[in-house]
């Protein structure tokens, strides 16, 4: 049995995502979507809200799990047994950022191996910060995030208004 794990912060999870997670879910036997746990960094979700909202979004893979860890990527992999980790790419600059980070993964588990899948081309453009910063402005999200992210992000954004509003 083949498994790869699929890392990120997810924060939110996008269709973009769910594009990736499909698509690998096809080639492998079992996919785990590893949820960073990114202490000291701001983020919309908190670890246990992100990976709740994949779970939700994931609903028809039957393949796939999802699950948070702290630490190396590649030390997580050999954790649960996987074989290989897996990323997607948007543009150039995810390019030569994901190399970077495949040859430092290669030094720390040589036995692990990389596979980036090509980003559709109607998420070419789509990033987690991006999208944040759409929605906080008042943008139309909802084709670009799964359902139950949809709701949440919305949730989340009415709260920070009130909040901000408070003397």
């Amino acid at each position: 049995m083949t498994t790869a794990v699929y890392p990120g912060t997810f924060d939110p999870f996008t269709k973009g995502h769910l594009d990736i997670a499909k698509r690998t879910a096809r080639l492998f036997d079992r996919i785990i979507i590893a949820v960073y746990d990114t202490p000291g960094k701001k983020l919309m979700f908190t670890t246990d809200e992100r990976v709740e909202l994949v779970k939700q979004s994931i609903t028809d893979l039957p393949n796939v799990t999802v699950q948070s860890y702290t630490g190396l990527t590649v030390t997580f992999a050999r954790e649960v047994g996987a074989e290989t980790l897996v990323r997607g790419l948007r543009i150039g600059a995810d390019f030569e950022g994901e190399f970077e980070m495949a040859l430092m993964n290669k030094n720390l588990a040589p036995d692990c191996e990389l596979v980036c899948l090509m980003a559709s081309m109607k998420y070419q453009f789509l990033s987690s910060s991006i999208l944040k910063e759409v929605a906080r402005l008042g943008g139309n999200i909802d084709d670009l995030v799964p359902r139950p992210v949809i709701g949440a992000m919305k949730a989340k954004l009415k709260a920070a208004r009130k909040t901000s509003k408070q003397p």
